[in-house]
């Protein structure tokens, strides 16, 4: 593990591999152990990065009034840490909330972009009814101490090789974070930002995921002008984890055609 400290936060990310620098930033409620597959199987040609954002994993906690610009300021601070210059950024699930807010503050930091079954923030990509039914659902459960397991994470059950490391991160997973990250994620509405994505852009989606349903990644496919999207067969939410051959395949493909400081 290595660290940064922005902002008086200390903040720790994993690095493996050689070569242009991919940035992974995971989802609400885990750390970034969630790509565990990506840094096996891609640090062979990359410089594979995967952070635990302030509040979760091995990173410090966050201070009160955090918001969605504080995270990416804080991402901002990892990438410049490495020294490698902008990198291949890509969010899953909450983290592509995240990546679009670096964008929106430090675009010279991202060569291209991947999303991974995220959104435009709650509000910018889900109907009203299913944003208040999605609070009201996981303030009880974090009000009642329960562990956080939204449905729909998985188009099947849990791939069983990676069970005992899905139960270590709820386990791990800190109430006062996922507030945060519950009222970021509600309040969100990146829409105005997706047209003016200027660098190449990746989607990447389980055709099962039934949180982030194909309609988002066909919103953002509209929006964004260079965007290209994969879908994954038999995979939900967590397609990182569900198919991580699939989604490596698209992954590594997107990364070689646009490397960092082409043109």
């Amino acid at each position: 593990m290595e660290v940064v400290r922005e902002n008086g936060i200390e903040i720790a990310y994993e690095r493996v591999g050689e070569g242009p620098p991919l940035v992974l930033v995971h989802g609400a409620g885990v750390d970034g152990r969630v790509w565990r597959p990506q840094l096996t199987a891609l640090a062979d040609e990359f410089t594979v990065v995967a952070w635990d954002e302030p509040g979760a994993g091995r990173s410090d906690d966050v201070p009160a009034g955090f918001g969605l610009a504080d995270y990416a300021h804080c991402l901002a601070a990892v990438i410049d840490a490495l020294a490698l210059g902008p990198a291949h950024v890509a969010g899953l699930s909450w983290g592509g909330t995240v990546v679009q807010e670096l964008y929106r503050h430090h675009p010279e930091r991202a060569a291209t972009l991947i999303f991974a079954d995220s959104y435009a923030g709650w509000k910018g990509s889900l109907p009203a009814e299913e944003v208040q039914a999605r609070i009201e659902g996981l303030r009880a459960m974090l009000t009642a101490e329960e562990r956080y397991d939204p449905p729909g994470l998985f188009a099947g059950e849990p791939p069983s090789e990676f069970a005992a490391l899905l139960e270590e991160m709820t386990v791990a997973a800190r109430p006062a974070s996922l507030r945060g990250q519950l009222s970021a994620m509600a309040e969100a509405d990146q829409r105005d930002l997706l047209p003016r994505i200027a660098v190449p852009t990746l989607l990447i989606w389980g055709d099962a995921d039934t949180r982030s349903p194909l309609r988002v990644a066909r919103q953002f496919e509209n929006a964004i002008p260079d965007a290209e999207l994969v879908v994954i067969p038999g995979a939900g939410h967590v397609s990182n984890l569900e198919q991580p051959g699939p989604f490596n395949d698209a992954l590594r493909r997107f990364c070689r055609d646009h490397p960092p400081h082409a043109g």
